[in-house]
């Protein structure tokens, strides 16, 4: 008859102090997702798994950690109705049922996601990827808050940049002895250079249960607040739309993310109040050697009157 082995992690700590976070990170799993119809979402994903840990006790149950995250994707899989953010939720309610001296479970998940997709001139297929970032946290009342949400690529161009250059072929078109008019007829049409940027764009929704909303929706507005779209594949035709509508479309760091405001609420109008947007934008300067970032956290209601005016 084999022993049991002592649970050292039950024992006490030498020094009584609790832990918010304990857990395991770097855990790569193989995520399938179901859709109806259609060929299923495979992605390689990326979870990070942590409960808290009271004062009394010296460690936590590192392999329960693994085998709920184990035990969720394959009722996933197998079920083939369960959102990425639910996988989370699932997750984080199983961690508290396996962990009886915790209060409260956190799951993240990061994973690349490709769509496929048309470049806008040459109309040829190619491929675009976001990163995909889902969470959930469940407290032993039986609160769960799940969120879902992505990071994507575009491209900027700096207003500010593009000003002074409008400016200076203004001056130029004077001296050609061109009208006013003409020359405001003209750079309406063919807007003038400012540095341009990648841009980096996070958009995330978080609510109890796990918010109303469509991943891959939410990744069109993600991509929207931008100055234009990027593709892994672009002819020259397709160079020059990106260039044109970049330039047409001027934005600075702060605009980005005043965008993605405007389109969650314009997108998801059925949000509950109480859901809690997240907008990060990072750009990547072409002229400077730091970069540029703006941020916003508000709850719908509070963008809400925000954007239609009300505040």
């Amino acid at each position: 008859m084999t022993p049991q082995l002592p649970d050292v992690q039950a024992s006490s700590p030498d020094v009584t102090v609790g832990l918010n976070r304990v857990g395991v990170t770097g855990v790569e799993k193989l995520v399938e997702i179901s859709r109806e119809e259609k060929r299923p979402y495979v992605l390689m994903a990326e979870f990070e798994v942590f409960v808290d840990l009271p004062s009394w006790r010296k460690g936590a149950d590192m392999s329960r950690n693994m085998q709920v995250i184990d035990e969720t994707l394959e009722e996933a899989v197998s079920q083939g109705d369960l959102r990425i953010e639910d996988i989370c939720g699932t997750a984080a309610e199983r961690l508290l049922d396996k962990h009886d001296y915790t209060e409260q479970a956190e799951v993240r998940m990061e994973a690349e996601f490709v769509t496929r997709e048309q470049t806008p001139e040459s109309d040829l297929p190619t491929q675009s990827t976001a990163d995909v970032i889902a969470s959930a946290t469940a407290t032993e009342d039986g609160d769960i808050r799940e969120e879902i949400g992505a990071e994507v690529t575009g491209m900027t161009v700096c207003p500010c940049s593009q000003g002074m250059s409008a400016a200076r072929a203004r001056e130029k078109l004077r001296d050609q002895g061109v009208d006013d008019r003409t020359i405001e007829e003209f750079l309406e049409e063919v807007p003038q250079p400012g540095h341009s940027q990648r841009g980096h764009a996070t958009l995330t929704v978080e609510s109890e249960g796990g918010p109303d909303v469509d991943l891959v929706e939410l990744i069109e507005v993600a991509r929207d607040s931008m100055s234009a779209r990027i593709y892994n594949l672009a002819k020259r035709p397709d160079e020059d739309h990106m260039t044109y509508q970049s330039h047409l479309d001027a934005k600075f760091v702060e605009d980005c993310v005043r965008a993605m405001a405007e389109g969650v609420i314009e997108e998801f109008p059925h949000l509950d109040d109480d859901a809690v947007v997240r907008m990060e934008q990072s750009n990547d300067e072409s002229i400077h050697q730091h970069n540029a970032h703006a941020e916003r956290v508000a709850e719908v209601a509070t963008l809400r009157g925000e954007v239609n005016g009300d505040d």
